[in-house]
């Protein structure tokens, strides 16, 4: 049986699914045909659901659980890894809702965040992640929200951070920030499901075990070339929660969503979220 798997580009998305579709690990039985595409891309083919596994924002998957269902194995939630706002110079908190802000997609996790810690910001331009360290240093606007390696290479160019909008998510709850998640079609059969979640774990376990093995295809597709950096950005989002989400895993998505529907950014959830356990 085949099925179409999209992820990112992203280091931790490459280090994760490496095994899996280059025949190292057990799949059993199944095969896949891989879409490689930017995050707010991938939000929106789940949107009209035309692949059966992917790679995609939590608040993306607010408004897809009744066509997909969430996995515990292969997601980016952790500590100290949120989004980054940045400007070419401090700006005072209480003017950045007047700001003109670079977001990497509506429905990305990270524009929630924003909307959470500043309702108020609505000057937002949506575009490329990998735009908008330029977008800010060219002036096109006034500060930009940046995700994955952009996060290590921000300070190098002369921007500043004007807030670290993970760390906002921690004090606030306690609790890790899900950034991403894995989902897959409810409508395929629970065997599959079950299946995929064993394969994707398993794929993550190869990766930890054998590091140098993934790291050719990790370099095709990273957007900063430097090891170093794909190294550091992998640490940062693929951890524990990566190979199962757990219960304080579900906790934290549990709580985002909760927090998300109150503040009505999302629709009420009538459908079960997540994978459910087998023996």
């Amino acid at each position: 049986m085949k099925l179409t798997l999209g992820f990112s580009p992203c280091p931790n998305d490459t280090f994760i699914f490496d095994a899996m579709i280059h025949g190292r690990i057990d799949t059993e039985g199944l095969e896949f045909e891989v879409f490689l595409g930017d995050v707010e891309e991938l939000n929106r083919r789940a949107g009209v659901a035309d692949l059966d596994i992917t790679k995609l924002s939590y608040h993306a998957y607010a408004h897809l659980t009744e066509k997909y269902i969430l996995l515990d194995a292969g997601s980016a939630l952790g500590n100290n890894c949120g989004p980054l706002l940045i400007a070419k110079s401090q700006i005072p908190s209480e003017n950045i809702s007047d700001l003109k802000i670079a977001i990497p997609g509506k429905l990305t996790t990270a524009n929630f965040l924003l909307s959470l810690a500043f309702p108020n910001a609505t000057q937002k331009v949506e575009m490329l992640f990998s735009e908008i360290e330029s977008a800010v240093l060219n002036g096109t606007v006034d500060a930009g929200l940046i995700i994955h390696e952009n996060r290590f290479t921000y300070a190098d160019k002369g921007l500043v951070k004007l807030i670290d909008l993970g760390e906002y998510w921690e004090q606030s709850t306690g609790m890790p920030i899900p950034l991403g998640g894995i989902v897959i079609k409810r409508n395929l059969p629970e065997s599959i499901l079950q299946k995929v979640n064993r394969i994707i774990r398993r794929s993550v376990e190869y990766a930890w075990a054998n590091p140098a093995a993934s790291e050719a295809f990790i370099a095709q597709h990273a957007q900063e070339m430097d090891p170093a950096v794909r190294r550091q950005h992998i640490d940062l989002y693929v951890n524990q929660y990566s190979a199962d989400l757990g219960g304080h895993g579900r906790a934290a998505v549990s709580h985002l969503l909760k927090v998300a529907e109150e503040k009505k950014l999302i629709p009420i959830q009538k459908q079960a979220i997540f994978l459910s356990f087998t023996a």
